[in-house]
């Protein structure tokens, strides 16, 4: 239950588009985007869901946007990868200790997925936190899904940029808004907040 198949049929909206858009991009992707990174990293990012033009025409979280711009040069001066783009899957690029997933593993129309098809994912997100020891959500929807996926109350575990939960089990969930381009555009989150959730993710597993 890791990762759904190609031809994963659990949300026919979803499923709509990924043949939609395979149709009009013969050489996109088109199809569900699995993790990216070793499984026994001790960090697990957490998006929300493949790009139309990024992860699902490359495959790989986050490849091909604006959001994974940022975010791979972050994770770069940070240790976490050992060069600063992501530019497909095949670039050589290694994650270090990290690894990077979706909360819905599809392309969503509008990049808005709804609250069944976030469900209809989580099995899947829950078989992959099982070995991380911190997790960082980037977004709200991301960290409800991993809530709901923890099966923890959302009320006791709420949302916010930078926050971080000591879990039941001792591990960290650390929380940031997502890098995407309309939040840095409109500098809801700016690359010194986002650098400093990674300053902070980077002490974690230090200590």
């Amino acid at each position: 239950m890791a990762a759904p198949a190609p031809d994963c049929p659990h949300c026919p909206r979803l499923v709509d588009l990924r043949r939609e858009v395979a149709g009009r991009y013969p050489d996109y992707h088109a199809a569900p985007v699995p993790a990216f990174g070793a499984t026994d990293a001790r960090l697990l990012i957490v998006g929300l869901a493949p790009g139309m033009h990024g992860a699902n025409a490359t495959g790989r979280p986050f490849t091909g946007d604006y959001a994974g711009e940022l975010l791979y040069r972050t994770l770069h001066d940070f240790g976490f990868a050992d060069r600063p783009q992501s530019r497909h899957r095949n670039d050589g690029l290694t994650l270090l200790d990290c690894r990077i997933t979706n909360a819905v593993k599809c392309l969503p129309p509008g990049n808005k997925p709804t609250g069944g098809e976030v469900n209809a994912c989580n099995p899947f997100l829950a078989a992959e936190l099982r070995a991380p020891t911190l997790l960082l959500a980037l977004g709200g929807v991301a960290h409800r899904a991993v809530v709901r996926a923890l099966a923890l109350r959302q009320k006791d575990w709420p949302f916010g940029h930078a926050a971080e939960h000591r879990l039941p089990d001792d591990r960290v969930l650390l929380d940031s808004y997502h890098c995407s381009r309309y939040n840095t555009q409109t500098r809801r989150l700016t690359e010194p907040m986002f650098r400093a959730v990674f300053a902070r993710a980077r002490a974690i597993l230090e200590s």
